[in-house]
């Protein structure tokens, strides 16, 4: 796809592909003016939901392509294939001796050793017999101990042929220091299986640790001709009059990259779900006034959670995708499985229970049309009145009867004798201690106190409960970003382009050679340049920032910090010291400052493409008399229904206030204010709840 400037054009277009929906934000970068829609996804053929979404759009706001900037996507299209499909047709090389990297794994089990006994190792990404050995050795400095057997090399890549594998991951010894034995053995790959997808360890993670750098190069390699399939067909879906707009994609770590980038490395998709939700939340709750905030983005099956601290999301550089772990920078979120779909069922116990389990799309809560047979959280708020009766502005009309007698089934099986309405609140009530408990263990088990957040609510299912999760755990407010359900898609037009670069160099504070460092760095600025550039963007636009991962001796994990600007020198080496004293300091409650020597361990660079941000516009002021109230209809609380206000959020005006209990009904998303609280609209129409000046506890 080729690249137009962006700012010669109107629009630019955010496309966020759900399971469901495809949610479709267009934001006009001269008046900041935003439109939302939603279109059915199209599972079997994505890239057609996508363009359809664009054209919807377009029309929407009587564009055509030429008025388009850019368009930037958010795809699950990696995450799926590894989820969903079969990982077969997949090889890896290695060094003679390390066949069973992949058997050994790691030692840790996951929730302990407690649960050690019942464990059972995932089944390896590659088969063993799908495994070949090729000769050579490499030490840790990148020194070649033994050449490679090219032989060797190239009897691997027959077999591979042979047996019809169609994507290998080659990952050697120490080849983070030097590439050279990888680079040779893709060469032999390239002439004898011209048709496979290959992956190397020295491109996608040159960094120390096999076996985690080994299963994420398979990763990349698996998922790498699914990508190519996907853009392939956005490519042709597009037409000509949108193929020669710069075409964006989200990577986990919160920036987006070119197509091309991420056709040729795809694992930076892999865990990018979530991320333009935080980022565009991040933005939301700049406006607001708010630099520390949790965001909740509540969908169908799960609730995706992230710390936001003065103004920027937590970063890790790890984490999994299924049962694979892999190695890449990514938003810090943790999802936990409660969402509008997440299933009300009885345990062996007999204790009420609210998911894992998930109704999805199809079929989908028994409210919906063609619903399933269990009831979900989205029947239990339809049967408290807390919904309306009909969802995506009228297009989905829910069944209320066929809701209210799955749960009555739930409450016919329960010891208590619990009415409907009563059981319903008490689904609601275990979801909203789920999604609260979630967020006591990212906050007060790191030291951080959750009352000095607020709670920033998205996705559908986000803001109808998100309100009473805030006063569960006494946060500072709840602030609900218009168009909730469509931030994600927002927030991939709020995100600048990224580029993560890292090299293994293990030095001793002791033995710190400042000058090789300075070689690293540069080396690794000018990789992060020159991907930029291969993207278009112009040298006044590139921001490069430096990091370095650093432990205490004797430790097997490390911290990453930001390194100083400037100089690289005696003073770098010291900043650089403090700053991750410091970062441990505020991480695990205490550091050796002074009494335990340090090593360097990884250097990174990450470049930026700095976009211009989309404006948000005020809210026009409104002369007269609110046309928001539009109905009064009774709502469930903990002492039963009450009659309770409703609201058209599309009328509400700015520096409006509504007082609890009162329900705020827009395209896409609900909000409820609870007994106790008030709601204020601000200029930009982001709604914030907040405890009401001397009231009680607030009655849910």
């Amino acid at each position: 796809m080729t690249r137009a400037a962006i700012g010669q054009a109107h629009y630019r277009i955010g496309i966020d592909t759900g399971g469901t929906f495809t949610d479709i934000v267009s934001v006009d970068g001269a008046s900041g003016h935003m439109h939302v829609t939603k279109v059915a996804s199209t599972p079997a053929n994505p890239a057609i939901g996508l363009v359809r979404g664009v054209e919807t759009i377009l029309a929407q706001v009587g564009g055509k392509a030429g008025d388009v900037a850019a368009l930037a996507h958010g795809t699950t299209v990696a995450t799926n294939a590894l989820l969903q499909g079969e990982i077969a047709s997949l090889g890896l090389i290695v060094t003679q001796g390390f066949r069973d990297i992949l058997e050994i794994a790691r030692q840790a089990v996951p929730e302990g050793y407690g649960n050690s006994y019942f464990w059972v190792k995932p089944e390896r990404i590659v088969p063993l017999h799908f495994v070949r050995e090729v000769g050579g050795r490499l030490n840790f400095r990148g020194e070649e101990l033994r050449p490679l057997d090219k032989a060797c090399a190239r009897a691997a890549a027959r077999f591979f042929r042979q047996h019809g594998v169609r994507a290998i991951g080659v990952c050697l010894m120490h080849s983070y220091a030097n590439p050279d034995h990888e680079r040779q053995v893709a060469d032999i790959l390239r002439a004898e299986c011209p048709d496979c997808a290959i992956s190397l360890s020295c491109d996608v993670l040159p960094e120390y640790r096999e076996y985690e750098r080994a299963v994420t190069t398979l990763v990349d390699a698996f998922v790498k001709p699914h990508m190519a399939r996907y853009l392939e067909r956005v490519h042709e879906q597009l037409g000509t009059g949108l193929r020669d707009k710069p075409f964006l994609v989200m990577q986990s770590s919160g920036g987006v990259a070119s197509a091309e980038q991420v056709a040729r490395r795809p694992i930076t998709t892999a865990l990018s779900g979530p991320a333009a939700g935080v980022l565009g939340g991040a933005v939301i709750a700049e406006l607001a006034g708010f630099a520390n905030v949790v965001t909740l983005d509540a969908g169908g099956t799960s609730t995706d959670l992230c710390l936001i601290e003065g103004g920027r999301p937590h970063v890790t550089n790890g984490g999994s995708v299924g049962p694979f772990p892999v190695r890449i920078p990514m938003i810090d979120v943790r999802t936990i499985g409660t969402g509008g779909g997440s299933i009300a069922w009885i345990s062996r116990e007999g204790h009420l229970k609210v998911g894992p389990r998930s109704a999805g799309a199809e079929p989908g809560p028994m409210c919906y049309p063609r619903g399933g047979e269990e009831p979900t959280i989205t029947d239990a708020n339809l049967v408290l009145g807390r919904i309306p009766a009909a969802l995506i502005g009228g297009g989905i009309a829910l069944d209320a009867a066929r809701g209210r007698a799955g749960i009555a089934a739930i409450a016919a099986r329960l010891a208590g004798g619990l009415g409907v309405e009563e059981l319903a609140h008490g689904i609601i009530e275990i979801a909203n201690w789920n999604q609260a408990n979630a967020i006591r263990q990212m906050t007060i088990q790191r030291g951080i106190d959750p009352r000095a957040f607020a709670l920033l609510a998205f996705g559908g299912a986000g803001p109808a409960q998100s309100p009473a999760v805030m006063a569960l755990l006494g946060m500072r407010a709840c602030i609900v970003p218009p168009n909730p359900g469509n931030l994600s898609a927002f927030g991939l037009l709020a995100v600048d382009w990224r580029t993560d670069h890292i090299v293994t160099k293990v030095m001793h504070e002791d033995a710190v050679d400042i000058d090789a460092i300075g070689l690293l760095y540069s080396d690794l600025e000018a990789a992060a340049a020159a991907n930029l550039k291969r993207d278009g963007i112009a040298a006044k636009r590139v921001r490069l920032v430096r990091e370095a991962d650093i432990r205490y001796t004797g430790q097997s994990m490390e911290v990453r910090v930001t390194a100083p600007g400037g100089a690289i020198d005696a003073r770098f080496l010291a900043g650089l010291i403090d700053a991750f004293n410091a970062a441990h300091l505020r991480t695990f409650g205490y550091n050796y400052a002074g009494r335990q020597k340090v090593e360097l361990v990884n250097f990174c660079v990450s470049g930026f493409g700095v976009i211009e941000r989309p404006r948000i516009a005020r809210l026009e002021p409104r002369a007269g008399a609110s046309p928001a109230h539009k109905a009064v209809r009774p709502v469930f609380f903990e002492r039963g229904f009450r009659d309770t206000a409703v609201y058209d959020r599309a009328a509400l005006p700015p520096g409006g206030r509504v007082e609890g209990p009162a329900v705020i009904e827009e395209f896409g998303s609900t909000t409820m204010v609870f007994p106790g609280q008030v709601m204020d609209v601000d200029p930009y129409g982001i709604l914030i709840v907040r405890p009401a000046p001397g009231a009680a506890a607030a009655e849910r």
